[in-house]
């Protein structure tokens, strides 16, 4: 969780837009060579803490620790300050400097999730493969075989459609734990179209260049591949 020259802007952004409340994170200050900034996500704002690196000793505020490790474990069981709102907040997820992602979608801001504990050691992070994606296809009714345009959101290990960008609601959100292929389809009378298997339903999407079809087949065939081995891993911990 320490994030080097990560800036102030950077951090606030992807704690407030991965992280959670109690989300944190470590990085240089611009400041001084020896000062270094947590910060903290409580809520829906990020705060910003300067943590003294003496050479001997982490001071932090009126406190001081032999060790970042004993920072963490002192502020994991206790609040860390008290924002203007009256909000306590603690250290409780440390946001990984870095997370595993889909080697062809390397610009795309991986959403993670973190293993919450009371303790320095449950507070190591854990942060699963989240690939996301976004953007308009055209999609094929279930009964009446006509296309329609909806917009597409893929996070964690759900597939959501919506009328439009707009729309608050999903008409529907697909479950990719229950997806068992994402291959080309050349079926249709349209192009760049490609189809997801489901047991009740194959659903067929078209997008509007053959590059993006094949982007979306990617994630979609990489986030499945995650889900295989997560599924493999309970599997084996279970049989153990």
């Amino acid at each position: 969780w320490y994030h080097d020259n990560l800036t102030r802007h950077a951090a606030e952004a992807l704690l407030l837009s991965n992280g959670q409340d109690g989300s944190y994170l470590l990085r240089k200050s611009n400041e001084r060579e020896n000062l270094y900034s947590l910060s903290v996500r409580g809520k829906d704002s990020v705060k910003h803490f300067h943590v003294e690196h003496t050479g001997t000793s982490f001071k932090f505020g009126f406190n001081e620790f032999s060790s970042l490790k004993e920072l963490v474990m002192h502020f994991a069981n206790q609040p860390l300050i008290g924002s203007e709102t009256g909000t306590l907040i603690v250290l409780k997820h440390p946001y990984p400097r870095k997370v595993e992602e889909p080697s062809i979608y390397e610009s795309v801001r991986v959403h993670t999730a973190m293993q919450t504990g009371r303790t320095e050691r449950d507070l190591v992070p854990n942060a699963p493969s989240l690939g996301t994606k976004e953007g308009y296809l055209i999609k094929q009714g279930k009964i009446v075989k006509n296309w329609k345009t909806r917009w597409f959101t893929l996070h964690r290990n759900e597939l959501k459609y919506f009328k439009d960008q707009t729309a608050t609601e999903p008409i529907r959100a697909l479950d990719l734990t229950e997806c068992s292929a994402v291959q080309f389809d050349y079926s249709q009378e349209r192009v760049n179209c490609f189809c997801l298997v489901f047991p009740l339903r194959t659903y067929y999407l078209c997008a509007k260049t053959g590059i993006e079809a094949d982007e979306w087949i990617k994630i979609l065939r990489w986030k499945l591949s995650q889900i295989r081995k997560q599924l493999e891993q309970h599997n084996a911990t279970v049989s153990s």
